[in-house]
């Protein structure tokens, strides 16, 4: 039986669906040079290293930004700094938490189209907090730990919960690199939403235990963006890269 709140979402993501159904066609759109990749909470640029390879390939000048997970305005500046080196089209790409980042700087005229992986895709001025409580609280919450205004993940929730479909030891060198993230960070909002406006594909990571699968769904859903669905972790652009990567390709406008 369907829930009435699975109902109330389903009829959002339909009405936004009917207001915004070119968002994700593909008809039109141009062929990109470029990639630029936003990486999430606990990770730094590095965690785009199996991907970036497959884009190369093809011949994509690809560009991992360095968040600053300090606040939400210095992620978009960072990401936004990045933007403007681009000389051409240009795929803007996030992963977890920078989805919120993608979906702010993403109005950037360079930008073609939107990739996101298990990503944020908040509507402009929403509170993304409340929209993730609506739906059950994902595992890896309860492994958010704080050193005052530092928070991060511990060493057991990162394996379990965020990289859990990856080799331990693999895992474990993940976690020693992992960024602290700023409380400031969390508080922020968008104030547009390129995906709106922008070509749109997303990447649900059904085994997610950071963002719930059904929250990812929805918000792709409601974005009208190519959908995908990957058996994996929260860390799918890792664990399954050669469909991350072919997810990119197509909103570059190549073959995979």
């Amino acid at each position: 039986m369907m829930t009435r709140r699975i109902l109330g979402h389903t009829l959002v993501a339909g009405a936004a669906a009917a207001l915004f159904p070119g968002a994700a066609s593909a008809q039109d759109l141009p062929r990109a040079r470029n990639v630029v990749l936003v990486h999430g909470l606990f990770a730094d640029g590095s965690c785009w290293s199996e991907v970036i390879p497959r884009l190369q390939a093809k011949g994509l000048n690809v560009t991992s930004v360095q968040n600053p997970l300090t606040t939400f305005e210095e992620a978009v500046a960072s990401a936004q700094r990045v933007l403007a080196r681009q000389e051409g089209p240009t795929v803007l790409v996030g992963h977890s938490f920078s989805g919120m980042i993608v979906t702010e700087a993403g109005l950037d005229p360079k930008v073609s189209a939107l990739v996101y992986v298990a990503a944020r895709a908040p509507d402009a001025g929403e509170d993304y907090t409340a929209l993730a409580k609506t739906y059950p609280t994902p595992p890896a919450t309860a492994g958010v730990v704080f050193d005052d205004d530092e928070g991060r993940l511990s060493e057991e929730a990162f394996l379990r919960d965020f990289a859990g479909d990856l080799p331990e030891a693999k895992a474990k060198v993940l976690y020693a690199v992992q960024q602290p993230f700023h409380k400031a960070l969390l508080t922020g909002k968008t104030t547009n939403a390129a995906w709106r406006s922008k070509p749109s594909y997303y990447a649900v990571s059904t085994e997610d235990r950071t963002i719930n699968p059904d929250l990812e769904r929805f918000m792709a859903k409601r974005m009208g963006a190519k959908t995908i669905e990957v058996k994996a972790s929260h860390l799918a652009l890792i664990s399954h890269p050669d469909e991350i990567a072919d997810l990119i390709l197509e909103a570059a406008g190549q073959q995979a």
